[in-house]
C-alpha cells in the first residue's frame, strides 16, 4: 500500500470515527460516554491486528504496546510513546485529536513487523478537551503521573462525579497511578492538525512545534435575585446575566488591549433560564493564553479584579474558580531537530511554529521529551464539522513519522 492509500484510509478512519457520537446530528463524544466505548472496540481490534497488546488504562486511555526487538521482557523495554486524544468538542470535526491516534496506528501498521530497540506504545487518550467535568487533560495527566486524585470528586451536568464515572465504565480510580508510563520512557510524539491558518497560507504540509503556549481556565460565577421579568424595576434588579455581560465585554477589551494575549468566554450558564423570569444566577467560561505566563497570570488576574468590582457595583456575590493553571511549555530541542531532519528526508521544507492552543504534549512534556508536528488543515477550520485534511498533508506526515522513528532508534543505540 502506498502511502497515499494510506493516508486515504486514514482520513477514511477518521471520518467513520466522527460518527460514533452521543449526538446524531453532529459529532459529540465525551469523557467516558457510550460513543468513547465504541470507538475503543473498533480501535482495539484494529491494534491488535497489526501486532500491539491492548488494554485500557484506569482513567480510560486506550493503550497498546507493540513490542521491541529486544530480547527483554515486555515491560522492561524501553518505550517511545506516540498519540494524541479521541474525545471531541460538541459539534466538533473528525481530525482534531483523532487523526494523530490514527496516525499513530497507520505508522505502526507501515512497519510490516520491523522492530526497534525500543517498544512503541499508542495512546488515544480519554480527554484532552475538558467538556464533561470542564477539567481538560484528564487522560494525559493519568500518563504523566500528574493526575490529582482531587479530581474524581468533580461532578458533570448530571451531578454524577468523575469517580462514577470511572467506575460505570468498568475501572478503577484507585488504579490510577498504575497508568503513568514506566520511568525512563524515551520520548512522546503527537501529531495533530493545526487549529490556524497559517500553514496553508505558507502553503506548507507540516510543521514542527517548538512550544505551547501557558493558559488558564476558570468558571465565573455572578450571584443576584431571581425576579419577575414584568413588575421588577431595573434600577431595583439584581440582575446576574446582565452582571456577567458587563464583565465579558471587559474580556474582550483586555485581550484586544494586551498584545499576544487571547481571551475567551465560550460557555455561560444562565439559572433559572426562562424569559420572563431576571436570572439569579450567571456562570461563564473564561480561557485566557500567552506565549509569557507572566503576562497570561497578569490579564488574568486584572480580569479577576474587574468581575469583582463589577459585581459589587451590582450588588451580585461573585465566586472565581479556577480550573486550569498550565504553564507555557517547550518542546524538546532533541526531538525537535529530529523531527526537523524527518520532513527534510521526507521531501518537505521544515517549518517550525508555536502553538496557541493546548496540547496533551505539553501535560507530557515534564514527565519525558516529547515533540509535536502540525498538519495543515482548511482554512484553519477546527472545533466545528468543517475541519478537513488534504490526503497529500497526512501521507507526508506518514512518511515523517517513519522516517523519525529510525531517528529515535539510531539515538538510542548511540
Amino acid at each position: 500500500m502506498t502511502s497515499t492509500e494510506r493516508a486515504r484510509d486514514v482520513i477514511r478512519w477518521c471520518r467513520q470515527l466522527a460518527k460514533l457520537s452521543e449526538d446524531r446530528s453532529a459529532t459529540t463524544r465525551t469523557f467516558l460516554s457510550k460513543p468513547m466505548r465504541e470507538v475503543h472496540t473498533v480501535l482495539a481490534a484494529w491494534m491488535a491486528r497489526v501486532g500491539m497488546a491492548v488494554r485500557v488504562d484506569a482513567v480510560g486511555n486506550l493503550r497498546g504496546v507493540y513490542p521491541s526487538g529486544v530480547s527483554v521482557k515486555p515491560a522492561s523495554a524501553p518505550r517511545f510513546f506516540i498519540g494524541s486524544h479521541l474525545d471531541t468538542v460538541p459539534n466538533a470535526g473528525a481530525f482534531d485529536g483523532v487523526l494523530g491516534v490514527i496516525l499513530a496506528i497507520a505508522l505502526v501498521e507501515m512497519l510490516d513487523d520491523k522492530r526497534f530497540p525500543f517498544a512503541i506504545e499508542v495512546v488515544g487518550f480519554s480527554d484532552e478537551e475538558g467538556v464533561r467535568f470542564a477539567a481538560p487533560f484528564l487522560g494525559s495527566r493519568g500518563l504523566a503521573g500528574s493526575f490529582d486524585a482531587a479530581l474524581l470528586d468533580l461532578t458533570d451536568d448530571a451531578g454524577r462525579t468523575l469517580r462514577d464515572a470511572i467506575h460505570g465504565f468498568g475501572l478503577d480510580s484507585n488504579r490510577i497511578p498504575d497508568a503513568q508510563a514506566p520511568t525512563g520512557s524515551l520520548g512522546y510524539l503527537e501529531f495533530h492538525i493545526e487549529q490556524g491558518p497559517v500553514l496553508e497560507h505558507l502553503n506548507l504540509p507540516l510543521a514542527v512545534v517548538d512550544m505551547i503556549s501557558g493558559q488558564s481556565r476558570a468558571d465565573v460565577t455572578f450571584s443576584g435575585m431571581e425576579a419577575h421579568a414584568g413588575t421588577t424595576p431595573v434600577k431595583m434588579r439584581r440582575d446576574a446575566l446582565a452582571g456577567a455581560a458587563a464583565w465579558i465585554t471587559e474580556v474582550e477589551r483586555e485581550a484586544i488591549a494586551t498584545a499576544g494575549l487571547l481571551a475567551t468566554v465560550g460557555r455561560i450558564n444562565v439559572v433559572p433560564g426562562a424569559s420572563n423570569v431576571v436570572p439569579g444566577q450567571c456562570t461563564v467560561s473564561l480561557d485566557v493564553r500567552h506565549p509569557a505566563d507572566s503576562m497570561r497570570r497578569a490579564a488574568a488576574d486584572r480580569l479577576s479584579r474587574a468581575a469583582a468590582e463589577i459585581a459589587s457595583g451590582r450588588g451580585l456575590t461573585l465566586t472565581n474558580e479556577l480550573r486550569l493553571d498550565q504553564p507555557s511549555v517547550a518542546m524538546d530541542s532533541s526531538i525537535a531537530a529530529m523531527l526537523d531532519r524527518a520532513v527534510e528526508r521526507a521531501g518537505f521544507p521544515a517549518h517550525r511554529m508555536s502553538s496557541g492552543a493546548g496540547h496533551d504534549a505539553m501535560t507530557l512534556a515534564p514527565r519525558m521529551p516529547t515533540g509535536m508536528v502540525f498538519l495543515r488543515c482548511a482554512g484553519g477550520i477546527s472545533h466545528h464539522p468543517d475541519e478537513s485534511v488534504r490526503e497529500e498533508d497526512v501521507a507526508a506526515a506518514l512518511e515523517t513519522g517513519v522516517l523519525f522513528l529510525d531517528e529515535v532508534a539510531q539515538a538510542h543505540h548511540g
